[in-house]
């Protein structure tokens, strides 16, 4: 039996900024002792069990984030996306997101809304579909199943409609 659109696979961009590729040995107090590669393997391992595929991709440099969520336009249903830093700072990563027209939900492992004041404006979550925080690696598992359930029920109107 063929499957529907909106049961095909989902294709996701798992966007991970700066300073992730040090977690598990930076301030565990907030962001726990989980790595980067458990938080891939975590998303990898659900992803199997729901037609997902993801490409993951971490940078500490702006321009290769905007180039990664440009070259996304060519291929990704949808990104899951913590900017790290660049939430508070980054219109360039924001009009990135905005312009390739994929739907994206930014996350977070610590509450940035209980942090300093700083950290409370995110410059992405305007062109986000929602946003995920304190949840420590959880954020990114529910980042993904959110935006995987957006996908297939914007497929399904568009098979009925």
């Amino acid at each position: 039996m063929m499957k529907s659109n909106s049961e095909a696979t989902v294709r996701l961009l798992v966007v991970h900024g700066p300073n992730l590729n040090l977690l598990g040995k930076r301030e565990v107090d907030v962001y726990g002792d989980v790595t980067l590669r458990d938080i891939d393997r975590a998303l990898s391992e659900e992803a199997s069990k729901h037609e997902v595929e993801i490409r993951t991709f971490q940078s500490n440099h702006e321009g290769e984030l905007i180039d990664t969520i440009h070259d996304a336009a060519d291929w990704a249903d949808g990104i899951v996306i913590n900017p790290a830093a660049y939430t508070h700072t980054s219109v360039a990563l924001r009009d990135a997101i905005a312009s390739v027209g994929l739907p994206a939900i930014e996350v977070h492992l610590s509450n940035v809304h209980a942090r300093e004041g700083f950290r409370q404006r995110s410059m992405i979550a305007p062109v986000c579909i929602g946003q995920i925080a304190g949840l420590g690696f959880r954020s990114y598992l529910l980042g993904m199943t959110g935006i995987v359930a957006h996908i297939r029920d914007a497929r399904r109107r568009s098979e009925e409609g």
